[in-house]
């Protein structure tokens, strides 16, 4: 993200912000201590090459808000991290731990590095000199990082290890993300995909009564998030009849037809995309689907759209083209802000991100749980405890909407910032 669209969402995060809380009549004051990061840091690594060089390079963690809780979130390796987007991510992290009601704050970290040009040493020397650069403000009950964009379950690993050294003891519960067998959780993998399940579920249930299955569902983003979102949605009955990757889009050919996910991802994984993957009951044919574009996939006459893959997809250029009735966020603001509103008017219910996909940052939370007592769940008990606080957090945003006449979306910002000004 460039530092200009860093900037930008920045400034539209302060302004929800801003927003929400004059709506709900509070004092400038106030405002900007929510909105304002408690602390930023901001680090040169010492990257040290496999040829012996020293190459420098900026590194960033951003404390948002820890008046919930200590301040959590995913740590980012990517060229175009930038101040700004690090403090917007860590600033709707406070949101999104808010909504769904854990005792976090929000935090995010991001390094200037296209981790593809590393070697695997040169990639784990930077992961533990980002440690060593800030483990004086992480911590179990300080800071808590965890994976997001080319980070992943063995750089977590490698950070816990190095903080684990400096403070001369073990310390499984500051950072979160770990494989299984470092003290990650059993369940983390699906959990975003899942708990947005379960929050399309929760609203079908409003909605519809006792009809929560055979919805027609288009997928736009075939990474994690949106293929365990349309593998545990199909496993209910929902019909999965468009998923897309960055090549493209498939869309099935017979009105009755589902993708078969499971063969879908094997394809995947054989061809390096969904575009020739025409996958249904376990075959693999050309003549149960046709390709067509990303954007054609958001303009289906589904029920249901999920966009899982990035943001501002759905905008002012296609918002009027949308014939989806429900919007499930899986990706962070697939949706423009303009064209939320122009949506709401139009009828069209949007679940927003920042409770759509809790999913992960709850069993992040379930994870350091589990770190903090030295005993680790089945993965049973992990499914149910995040159904439990999805659903309780869909119900309070749901009930809050619906007295005070709001959309979702403002809902949740505003049961977030009354959860977050209660504890000043």
């Amino acid at each position: 993200m460039s530092a200009n669209n860093g900037e930008q969402m920045l400034n539209t995060a302060k302004e929800i912000i801003g927003s929400t809380c004059q709506s709900l009549g509070i004092e400038q004051d106030v405002i900007d201590r929510i909105i304002e990061p408690d602390s930023i840091h901001e680090v040169t690594l010492d990257l040290e090459r496999d040829n012996g060089r020293i190459t420098p390079i900026k590194a960033f963690r951003i404390q948002h808000n820890n008046l919930l809780g200590p301040y959590k979130g995913g740590i980012r390796f990517h060229e175009t991290v930038n101040r700004s987007e690090v403090q917007a991510l860590a600033t709707l992290m406070s949101i999104k731990t808010a909504v769904v009601n854990l005792p976090f704050g929000g935090g995010k970290g991001g390094v200037v590095i296209n981790p593809k040009t590393l070697s695997q040493g040169e990639l784990r020397r930077l992961s533990q000199n980002y440690v060593a650069k800030l483990a004086n403000v992480i911590g179990e009950d300080i800071d808590v990082p965890a994976p997001d964009v080319n980070t992943n379950p063995t750089i977590m690993k490698w950070m816990l290890a190095e903080y684990e050294k400096i403070i001369g003891r073990k310390s499984p519960a500051t950072f979160t993300g770990k494989p299984v067998t470092n003290g990650g959780s059993l369940g983390r993998m699906e959990a975003t995909g899942r708990g947005g399940v379960f929050v399309l579920q929760e609203l079908l249930k409003r909605l519809n009564g006792g009809n929560q299955s055979k919805m027609t569902i288009a997928v736009q983003g075939f990474g994690n998030v949106g293929y365990y979102f349309a593998l545990i949605a199909s496993q209910l009955g929902h019909r999965i009849i468009a998923i897309s990757d960055s090549k493209g889009a498939i869309l099935v050919e017979n009105d009755n037809d589902s993708f078969d996910l499971n063969a879908v991802q094997n394809c995947k994984k054989e061809l390096a995309t969904v575009t020739q993957c025409y996958c249904v009951n376990g075959v693999c044919d050309s003549k149960r689907g046709k390709k067509i574009s990303n954007e054609d996939l958001l303009e289906l006459p589904v029920d249901i759209l999920v966009p899982a893959a990035l943001e501002n997809v759905i905008n002012t250029e296609n918002m009027s083209k949308i014939k989806a009735k429900i919007i499930i966020e899986m990706a962070n603001g697939p949706v423009s802000a303009k064209a939320n509103e122009y949506l709401k008017r139009n009828g069209v219910l949007i679940v927003p991100d920042v409770l759509a996909n809790a999913g992960g940052v709850i069993v992040s939370y379930l994870e350091w749980v589990q770190g903090k007592q030295r005993y680790w769940w089945t993965e049973e008990k992990v499914n149910l405890e995040l159904e439990k606080i999805i659903v309780a957090a869909f119900s309070d945003v749901w009930t809050h909407g619906k007295e005070k006449n709001i959309s979702l979306t403002e809902s949740a910002f505003q049961v977030a910032v009354q959860r977050i000004v209660a504890a000043l």
